[in-house]
């Protein structure tokens, strides 16, 4: 497809450079936060935490959830208008269903933004408190970002990605791919770490608790 003008659509528009800033910008707010609110003490396994934590949690609660809005009680991304409203616009031009309100989706999103997100600001919380509970919380939320990751794509390649735009390098390798395989290992790594750490607490407490038996 061409333009009146004979030349090919524009692909990189003025709102993919809205939308990538706006992520940018959100990144850079979650690593001065963990510069001012972390203990300087602070392993650096934490420091990733927290800065991942912060990001996720405004990712869900802004960008998220403006979707929610935008997709509930009649409204549709796509007859709607505003700011966030052409954001979601982008990115629904990669992934259609996030422009009609696709029931799976926004089912997703309001498990998103009314539970992970709050959970991330626990777990900020605990991280800036130095609790060592965090990492059972962690674990949870590493499990939910997973699962909502395979529900939100694992239909579509089941039914063989009718929505989905992989025609250009912009849609398939930063919309689909960059922004969603984030939290795929991310919170894979969260787990890790907080596995090792928990079951290290319980091997000491088991083997002393076997000490004191004796």
């Amino acid at each position: 497809m061409t333009s009146k003008e004979g030349l090919p659509p524009t692909i990189f528009t003025e709102t993919s450079a809205y939308s990538l800033a706006f992520v940018a910008v959100v990144g850079a707010v979650a690593w001065i936060s963990s510069k001012t609110l972390l203990p300087k003490t602070a392993r650096r396994q934490d420091k990733i935490a927290w800065i991942w934590l912060a990001f996720d949690a405004m990712i869900h609660f802004t960008f998220e959830g403006s979707f929610l809005y935008l997709s509930t009680f009649g409204r549709q991304v796509v007859i709607s208008s505003g700011p966030f409203a052409e954001l979601w616009k982008e990115y629904a031009r990669a992934d259609a269903r996030w422009g009609v309100s696709d029931p799976t989706v926004v089912s997703l999103e309001i498990l998103t933004v009314l539970g992970v997100g709050p959970l991330c600001c626990l777990v900020l919380y605990q991280l800036a408190k130095d609790d060592p509970a965090r990492h059972y919380w962690i674990v949870v939320l590493s499990t939910a970002e997973l699962y909502g990751g395979f529900m939100t794509f694992g239909p579509e390649w089941l039914t063989g990605s009718a929505a989905l735009n992989t025609s250009n390098f912009l849609y398939l390798w930063v919309y689909l791919f960059f922004m969603n395989i984030l939290w795929v290992f991310i919170p894979l790594w969260l787990m890790y770490d907080s596995y090792g750490y928990i079951a290290k607490s319980l091997r000491f407490y088991q083997a002393s608790a076997r000490v004191k038996k004796k």
